[in-house]
């Protein structure tokens, strides 16, 4: 579960900026849209919030800094030697952006413990790391390390709830690398929750080509792919079985206008394996039976559809994390709130599973899915930085017509559409 994510100095990002899944006072759609989370002194938290703004404004820039945090935690450790540059990409609009960290920061629940992890990079090195847990409603600082760049040393500090041998840990520890990763992957048992819950946080940035295989894979199993064919018909996907068949590479059909020399380099680096191939099964009209049709013959809305299945059910069933950039993108805005209604049930959503999601799609402002604060807004500064705040900076009545208010530029985020002579 996440609490608060916070980022500084990274792509278009300067100062720190925070989004929220802290619910507010508000008692609109409680039931629905937001939870009571498992350890004490927390507000209720949202099972999902929205991020809008123009083209360019940073909404993708927020889910690649959560992107970027992820993968350094789960990588720095294993994937670069000493000397390789961190990929980190700092605010290029402001002279000291480039030599200034970039800072990261997650406060979120794990195994039902709340923890408050982050770090601050350059490319050349992490300069400040630190990790607080808090089993109870006290603080325990388990570790922080900073960087010295006047005496180019780092200062250590291992709090005493942390066990294990810490020291052999801090000299694993390369400069470009993560002392959390680096405890984990030696073993540390108490900050594998940490680690896990950046693992298994989904995130599908905007033009990635989500990857069918987690749903296929479910397919074969009877029970989820029963799951799966009844997410598919609540999204009034016209499909009465799924079929899964495994087929040699030989009996593979080529696009005809595909050229004969790379379907000659195609067939010798696959030749002899075998893929699974997807297929829908439909009803005739006039006689009743089934006929099926491959996946790739579906709309490229359906495909989508079936790729998000197996992780959206997983997301409900282990009640991860999800973020998607443009979830808008070859749905129809009535599949979108299909999807978010099965956030927003408790009874499909029963382990609080959250998604945190940007669009273009302003008919979900009016839509009463939603309350006040699950939205969000990017837009530039005058110094071209990406700021984001919540609608309810701006106390909106309850009954406001808030896409109309968004469009007439009373919430900002909106792109400047200037005049063109030619």
């Amino acid at each position: 579960m996440l609490i608060e994510f916070s980022i500084r100095n990274y792509r278009s990002f300067w100062e720190t900026q925070t989004l929220s899944m802290a619910a507010g006072p508000t008692k609109e759609l409680q039931e629905e849209n937001s939870f009571t989370p498992p350890t004490e002194g927390l507000p209720k938290l949202l099972r999902s919030a929205v991020v809008y703004g123009p083209n360019g404004g940073g909404k993708s820039n927020l889910i690649a800094a959560l992107n970027f945090m992820k993968q350094l935690v789960l990588s720095s450790s294993k994937e670069s030697q000493e000397g390789e540059n961190i990929e980190r990409k700092p605010f290029l609009l402001h002279s000291h952006g480039p030599s200034q960290s970039s800072e990261f920061e997650a406060f979120f629940i794990q195994d039902g413990i709340r923890y408050q992890y982050g770090f601050e990079t350059t490319e050349k090195r992490v300069t400040h790391e630190w990790l607080l847990a808090y089993p109870g409603n006290r603080a325990q600082r388990w570790f922080e390390r900073s960087y010295n760049p006047e005496k180019q040393e780092e200062n250590w500090y291992f709090g005493a709830k942390l066990t294990g041998p810490k020291k052999t840990w801090q000299d694993s520890t390369r400069s470009n690398a993560l002392f959390l990763s680096t405890a984990v992957q030696l073993n540390s048992e108490q900050l594998k929750p940490v680690f896990s819950w950046f693992k298994n946080l989904v995130i599908i940035r905007h033009g990635e080509i989500i990857d069918r295989d987690f749903t296929v894979k479910s397919c074969e199993d009877k029970d989820k792919c029963g799951d799966i064919l009844k997410f598919l018909k609540g999204a009034d996907i016209l499909v009465d079985g799924i079929e899964i068949k495994e087929r040699k590479f030989e009996t593979f059909k080529f696009p005809s206008d595909l050229p004969e020399e790379l379907k000659n380099v195609i067939q010798k680096d696959l030749q002899g394996q075998s893929f699974k191939e997807v297929f829908f099964k439909h009803q005739l009209s006039d006689t009743g039976d089934s006929v099926s049709f491959p996946l790739q013959e579906e709309s490229d809305g359906t495909q989508k559809l079936f790729a998000y299945a197996a992780p959206w059910l997983d997301v409900l069933n282990n009640g991860r994390v999800l973020v998607v950039d443009e979830l808008d993108n070859s749905f129809h805005p009535h599949l979108v709130r299909f999807l978010l209604n099965l956030i927003h049930n408790s009874k499909s959503n029963k382990k609080n599973g959250q998604l945190i999601f940007s669009t273009h799609d302003t008919s979900i402002l009016d839509s009463k899915i939603l309350r006040r604060d699950q939205i969000w807004f990017t837009e530039k500064d005058n110094n071209h930085a990406t700021q984001l705040y919540p609608l309810t900076n701006f106390h909106p009545r309850k009954d406001e017509a808030l896409e109309k208010g968004y469009l007439q530029g009373r919430f900002g985020a909106l792109p400047y559409i200037g005049e063109v002579k030619f």
